[in-house]
């Protein structure tokens, strides 16, 4: 399995790690009848800080995967991996700190932080799509 399929493996993950998270502990809030099961709005907004967070960095994790999934499984679908392949790592790294940075704090500098993580994702998607367009 190449990087790139790799990383696509471990973006997915990541987003996965993070929805299970969130309903383990929705289900514990209805377990316990804190929230009723029909009582949770889709941002978690009438929750906590940390599950507002938790939702939206479950839902920055979707908006990215069609852009930077979809590059990826460009690249192995044109035989092209070898662009992919030596920053796939990095882009998943960016992408877990961002998610961290995210359910950790909204502070000003952690928002810098987690900009500057997201950036770095944004980075490496232009250049690869500027690689898959070039010859061979």
């Amino acid at each position: 399995m190449t990087a790139t399929l790799q990383a696509l493996l471990g973006f997915i993950a990541w987003t996965l790690c993070l929805l299970v998270l969130m309903e383990a502990i929705r289900s514990w809030l209805v377990l316990s009848g804190k929230v009723p099961a029909n009582g949770f709005n889709p941002d978690n907004s009438n929750l906590s800080p940390f599950m507002q967070r938790l939702a939206r960095a479950h839902a920055n994790c979707l908006e990215g995967l069609p852009v930077f999934g979809g590059l990826m499984l460009v690249a192995i679908a044109a035989d092209r991996a070898a662009v992919t392949d030596p920053l796939a790592w990095v882009l998943l790294g960016a992408r877990v700190v961002q998610s961290f940075i995210h359910l950790a704090s909204t502070s000003p500098a952690a928002v810098s932080a987690r900009f500057t993580a997201f950036a770095v994702q944004m980075a490496i998607a232009v250049y690869w799509v500027f690689g898959l367009l070039g010859a061979r």
